[in-house]
Parts: structure tokens; sequence; C-alpha cells
């Protein structure tokens, strides 16, 4: 397991200019990072040439994440809508690229958002569709794409491992379409953390690691042991990326999207180095590489516990 270890960049800022992109980048590099995972988000204007220097400068990768709305959800039956989301889609592989990236993820296969309703047949075909077209797109890129299992209050569509499978098989594009898994997702929809991780084996492309409340990892109720004890026996060797959000760090568009309502943390440093240790931790104790020169075993902040 020689893993790139990424966060989040909504731990750092709430939105992209040169003056934040650099800080964001800066911080999670000096806090022993080597991924960036950045929302292409409709306000965030992203210069790409201006992040390419900074990520090459700090040796980070990137990974692009998305979502999708009612305007262009590729599970739409109008085809105008349809087709707005394959822009939206390939226009996401094209910023990736264009900043040296390797990853888009995220809700890439419906809105983000309650349905009032139950996936259609006409829906689910014109999704995989669609995902067959950006598949081709993001090939030709050396761009992978992930479908990001969400919770049932933020899609109909995916929100388990073994769906995520099945539409995969249907999507048919292997070498470029992959299962991204989040603990914060599983925690709801799944019956354990291990089981999910064995059924992707090597169709496991891209990970984030969140906590049940989405703050300080250990201190919620998923079962990381289980989560990484899973993801050593398969031998993952793909992204694991720490994702959390706090209203102290504000991104309005994602903020509203995710009811993120509260402070679940203030001091974006800390975190940062807590999600690293622990992250690090949890890998040497499934039997990869943790990095121990940079993680080490730091304290824990007062007040917080070690996930046990």
């Amino acid at each position: 397991m020689n893993n790139s270890i990424g966060i989040h960049a909504l731990v750092w800022v709430g939105d992209w200019n040169r003056e934040t992109a650099r800080y964001a980048i800066e911080s999670a590099a000096a806090r022993g990072y080597d991924r960036i995972e950045i929302p292409l988000l409709d306000d965030w204007h992203i210069d790409t040439a201006a992040t390419r220097e900074l990520l090459s400068g700090n040796g980070l990768a990137m990974t692009g994440n998305l979502f999708l709305t009612d305007a262009n959800d590729i599970t739409s039956h109008d085809p105008a809508t349809v087709a707005a989301g394959l822009r939206r889609l390939t226009g996401g592989v094209d910023t990736v690229a264009a900043v040296g990236g390797d990853h888009l993820c995220g809700t890439v296969y419906s809105k983000l958002g309650r349905y009032d309703h139950a996936p259609t047949p006409q829906g689910r075909a014109n999704c995989v569709e669609t995902l067959r077209q950006v598949a081709d797109h993001a090939a030709g890129r050396g761009v992978r794409i992930g479908l990001e299992l969400c919770n049932r209050y933020e899609t109909n569509l995916l929100n388990t491992a073994r769906q995520a499978l099945e539409i995969l098989d249907e999507i048919d594009r292997p070498d470029t379409c992959v299962v991204h898994l989040d603990t914060y997702h599983m925690n709801i929809e799944e019956n354990g953390m291990t089981e999910p991780v064995l059924a992707c084996g090597d169709r496991l492309g891209y990970v984030h690691i969140g906590e049940s409340h989405r703050g300080y990892l250990g201190t919620g109720s998923v079962d990381f042991d289980g989560f990484f004890g899973a993801l050593g026996r398969i031998g993952y060797s793909g992204p694991i990326t720490f994702e959390s959000f706090s209203s102290a760090v504000l991104a309005p568009e994602l903020t509203d999207a995710l009811c993120i309502w509260r402070d679940l943390w203030t001091d974006s440093a800390d975190l940062a180095r807590h999600a690293r240790e622990f992250i690090g931790r949890q890998l040497v104790s499934a039997g990869g590489d943790g990095d121990r020169r940079r993680t080490g075993g730091g304290p824990v902040p007062a007040g917080r516990h070690r996930a046990v």
C-alpha cells in the first residue's frame, strides 16, 4: 500500500484565487500531504496555469471533485438537461487535465440532493450512456473518473458499493471508471466497513476518509480499523483523501448542498495535522506505508480520543 494521501481544499479555503490557492496548496504540503482535492464549483474560477505551477512547485498531485444539479442532472428525462451534464463533466475532465491532475471524482452520475422518487430505467440509461462518453473523453487525457457513493439524502442512484459495481458493469469502461468509497457515506448506508471494500477489490480507485460527523477522525462512530484493514487485504494503492467540512470555512455552494450548519472545527492546521497522523497510523497498522517519518505519533488534541 503505497498510497497518495490527500486533503480536501475546503479544509483550508472557501474560495479559489491566486492567494487562496497558494495558501491551500502550501499548507497541505507543509502538513505532510502529497495530494489536494479541489472542488470544481461554479463560482470557483480556477486559473489552471497558476494552479498547475503551484501544484508542481509543492510536489502535490491533484483531484478534481464536482457534483451535478437539477440543471445538469444526467439521470433527467430531458435531453437538454442531460446534454448540460455531459458538458459539465467533460469540462471538469478538461480542468483536471489542464492543472496536471489525474482524478475527477464526486457525484458525477446524478444531482447532489434529495430526490422524491426512485431512479427510473430511462434516467439510469441516460446516466450510463453519458458516463461512457465522459470516460472516453477522460481516457485520452489521463484522467480517471471516480463514482462517489453518497447517502440516500444526497442521491437516489448509488448508495452502496454493490450498486456502484453494477453500474460500472453497464458503463463498461474499466480502465477509466472506478468506485469511489467514502467512509462518511458508508457509515450511513453499508452494513459494515469491511465487506464493501472487499467486494470492490481492484475496481476501488479512490477513497474519502471522513468521520461520521465530518469532524476529527476517531471521534465519531466510523469503524476505521475495519476499513483500513480491508484496504490492506485487497492491497489498495490508490489515493486516500481526508475530507471534512465546517461552517468555519465557507463555500456557500457546498455548505448549502451538504447541510453544513455548524462549526465542527475551527483550526484547519490542527485538524489537518491530526488527520495526517491518524491516516498514517492506520496504514501502518494495516500493513502499508504510513510514512512514519512525517506522521509521527503526535498527541491527539485535548478532549479527543484515538480510534480503538
